[in-house]
């Protein structure tokens, strides 16, 4: 089955609903199941749980069909983001603006003139979307 990923900030700021709004349509056009990721940083306390991701999603969105939580921890959000993706072979990320330009930033430290939607493609092999609020 097709899979879209999502990764969002907690609590969920009005890009992270935008983009998650995003993903809910992708996901509907698809007929996918939706992944709703955050990553906790090792470095900040407090840790978010999957049921309180879980219950801030229904809030703004009511139930969504075929939707998993799932809450991981690292060290450097992005590249958490990257082996989730990749460990779960999904066949599209939705990424709100925001994080795109953070992606970009990490990118350009990889390789030179980067094209963060390119160079995803071509290292995970999915479709990159970015959403706007």
């Amino acid at each position: 089955m097709t899979l879209v990923v999502v990764p969002v900030r907690y609590p969920l700021s009005e890009h992270s609903r935008a983009t998650v709004r995003r993903a809910i349509d992708v996901a509907d056009e698809h007929d996918a199941e939706l992944t709703v990721l955050h990553v906790n940083l090792y470095q900040n306390e407090g840790a978010v749980t999957r049921t309180e991701l879980k219950q801030a999603v229904e809030r703004a969105f009511g139930r969504v069909d075929n939707a998993r939580y799932v809450v991981r921890s690292g060290f450097l959000v992005e590249e958490t983001i990257l082996d989730e993706v990749a460990e779960e072979g999904a066949d599209f990320v939705v990424i709100g603006q925001k994080q795109a330009s953070r992606w970009r930033s990490m990118v350009r430290r990889l390789v030179d003139d980067p094209d963060v939607e390119q160079y995803l493609r071509s290292e995970l092999d999915c479709e990159v979307i970015t959403a706007s609020a």
